[in-house]
């Protein structure tokens, strides 16, 4: 564990209800979670958007110039704002005045800056976007990756992504052992194409990766996995589905519960237990997920991040950098992780 506080860099301008609702979280997180907040962007509107000037007073406001917007193309963007809030940011962590960066903004750009700015990790051909979903058994959670950061995964990426995924589980999610599954169409070893029976058996011969084989759809949530790997195709499409589920929940329960007096006693009489339903199936309680094999801790939030999805990002962020995530991962994978073919 680190002991030197967590610097966080936070683009301000990215994200649907940016930069009030960014500005909002952050300040939040600079109260609560003993954290050094830096908000990137306009600073005139960002001490606009918020009438706690007080307290925004205390963070540090680094000036950028402009947004990547969601209809753009991440590379050419990055390339003609370099002053973008995205890469300030980014660049921060890469000179160390930031420990991580938080994003609610396009999330391809972010991956782009990141990779353009701070590069891989030694060892990682390809990095992956780890989502951490609640489970069926209370308490517990699963580590899907790759959730969008690459559409097609060769063998080795996906091992690679197990063994960050791995490490990420027991040193931040405090899992002593855990369990990981190849998302795949059937339990046997020989189902999939022959990407996933390569990848197999590549999991299976890899000594640090706890592998006990093929996950299908309707394990993922079962809490019998603790990370789960597949290709960012795939996990981008349960990442959105299991998100709308949850909304679909919260929703039926909204409308199911008596109106009226009799509504407002069961909904008080039920008040913990609904805040337990919410904190389980609400994707804004985990704020966003973290780009892994990047040579920089970078959480990538949802784009319609409000106040309470920020602050959790940014506690997410916090906890990789205390956990020294990134150090634990070039450490263990280097000296474990077994070389693969070059062709796999």
């Amino acid at each position: 564990m680190v002991a030197t506080r967590a610097r966080i860099a936070i683009d301000a301008m990215g994200g649907d209800h940016a930069p009030a609702e960014i500005v909002a979280g952050a300040i939040r997180a600079k109260a609560e979670l003993d954290v050094e907040i830096l908000l990137v962007g306009d600073p005139d509107q960002i001490r606009a958007s918020t009438s706690q000037i007080e307290n925004l007073d205390q963070i540090e406001i680094v000036p950028a110039e402009g947004t990547v917007e969601m209809h753009e193309e991440p590379l050419s963007a990055l390339r003609r704002k370099p002053k973008a809030s995205i890469n300030v940011s980014m660049d921060l962590v890469k000179r160390k005045r930031a420990d991580a960066v938080v994003s609610a903004g396009h999330s391809g750009a972010a991956m782009a800056a990141a990779l353009l700015r701070l590069g891989r990790l030694k060892g990682i051909d390809r990095p992956a976007i780890g989502a951490v979903f609640p489970t069926v058994m209370a308490g517990k959670s699963v580590l899907i990756l790759d959730v969008g950061a690459n559409v097609d995964c060769r063998p080795k990426f996906l091992e690679q992504f197990a063994v960050m995924g791995t490490i990420y589980s027991q040193y931040v999610l405090g899992v002593e052992s855990p369990k990981v599954g190849l998302l795949n169409i059937g339990e046997e070893p020989s189902k999939g194409n022959e990407a996933a029976i390569r990848a197999h058996q590549l999991l299976d011969e890899n000594p640090i990766v706890p592998f006990v084989g093929n996950a299908e759809g309707r394990d993922v949530l079962s809490g019998h996995f603790d990370v789960v790997v597949c290709d960012g195709f795939v996990g981008n499409v349960l990442l959105k589905f299991a998100e709308a589920v949850g909304e679909s929940i919260l929703q039926i329960l909204r409308e199911e519960l008596p109106q009226g007096v009799r509504g407002k006693v069961g909904t008080l009489v039920l008040k913990n237990n609904l805040r337990r339903i919410k904190q389980r199936i609400d994707h804004a309680e985990h704020g966003g997920a973290l780009l892994l094999g990047v040579a920089g801790i970078s959480v990538i939030s949802h784009g319609s991040s409000q106040a309470p999805s920020v602050f959790n990002a940014i506690r997410l962020a916090k906890e990789a950098v205390d956990h020294q995530v990134l150090e634990r991962i070039q450490a263990q994978y280097q000296r474990v992780a077994m070389p693969t073919a070059d062709g796999d």
